[in-house]
């Protein structure tokens, strides 16, 4: 992975992107928790929470979650948290929340609170992320990579953002 000499930016290849996802995939696994669901919020979380839940043979729900609308998705704004969920089955029992990173918080803190009062049947809950920025009031249960800067993280599907079919 590419962190700028300032510290100001990571630039994350798809092959790094899929490694994080599997190193995170051990790093659950190491803990011997087990989980009965597997919910991802969108759409940080989508590619994440799809191969977590394919490693681990657990229900995938989704969550949709909008807090990056400002300046062309790079401003932080307001917390929009979808009224339910997707998923084919119930959301309860123990619960692996998975987003691609934590970056203020904010999203993470705000679903955790929203889980536990709309979905009172979820017995535990747990976060699961690849990357942890320093200036986050959240702390995940599960992190691939601390990251003391706060980088702006670059990811490698970010091509499609602004691009049209007619670019293709």
């Amino acid at each position: 992975m590419g962190l700028s000499s300032d510290g100001k930016h990571l630039h994350v290849s798809e092959g790094e992107y899929s490694a994080l996802i599997e190193q995170l995939a051990h790093k659950v696994h190491q803990s011997k928790w087990s989980f009965d669901i597997v919910l991802c919020l969108a759409r940080g979380g989508l590619r994440p929470g799809d191969v977590l839940s394919r490693i681990f043979d657990k229900p995938l729900a989704i969550l949709s979650t909008s807090s990056y609308r400002a300046m062309a998705g790079t401003a932080q704004c307001e917390l929009h948290i979808a009224p339910y969920i997707s998923c084919t089955s119930d959301i309860r029992g123990r619960v692996l929340l998975v987003d691609d990173m934590v970056d203020s918080g904010e999203t993470l803190h705000g679903v955790v609170a929203w889980l536990t009062t709309e979905y009172q049947e979820i017995t535990e809950l747990r976060s699961a992320v690849l990357w942890h920025k320093a200036v986050s009031i959240f702390t995940p249960d599960y992190v691939v990579e601390f990251l003391p800067t706060s980088p702006w993280i670059h990811q490698p599907f970010e091509k499609y953002d602004g691009m049209k079919v007619e670019d293709l």
